[in-house]
């Protein structure tokens, strides 16, 4: 028997000048563009690329961000952001992320994202894909169920 498998994601990214504030470091708005491109390339993964989306009207949308700034980057500096499918519901899902620097394994920014699939144009929530259950049982909870404090981090997936 094989292990279930849990969606992961790693994405490089360097912080250029539009990223960072007058003293060259990075603005907080900056981690949530790293993320928004960890999230969009890992959606593909989970059978939502952008192509799909768009020709089917379907679309996850992010309900919530949970931020947590570590240590500052600047510019420069070469980051990766690891992602990974948490906990999926009904109609919403948890991504969880790690921004890190690998020249000093320094750990910049920790997020959790929990989205919901919507039909456009009617803004409606719509029921995750089907195969979610069979392909992820590992991750299924109860809706308001309390998440346990994850003891892996994304980067060690």
């Amino acid at each position: 028997m094989h292990e279930p498998e849990t969606p992961t994601i790693a994405t490089e990214t360097q912080v250029m000048f539009f990223d960072t504030d007058c003293a060259g470091v990075v603005h907080n708005i900056a981690y949530l563009r790293f993320i928004e491109v960890a999230r969009t390339l890992l959606a593909e993964q989970l059978g939502m690329g952008l192509v799909g989306m768009s020709e089917r009207g379907v679309y996850p949308v992010v309900v919530r961000t949970e931020i947590d700034y570590k240590r500052p980057a600047k510019l420069g500096d070469k980051l990766v952001v690891h992602g990974r499918l948490e906990s999926i519901e009904r109609s919403r899902f948890w991504i969880t992320f790690e921004v890190k620097r690998p020249s000093d394994d320094a750990l910049i920014v920790q997020s959790r994202q929990m989205l919901c699939v919507i039909e456009m144009p009617q803004a409606r929530p719509v029921a995750l894909p089907k195969d979610w259950n069979t392909r992820f049982p590992h991750l299924k909870r109860v809706r308001n169920q309390t998440l346990p404090v994850s003891t892996v981090r994304p980067s060690q997936v």
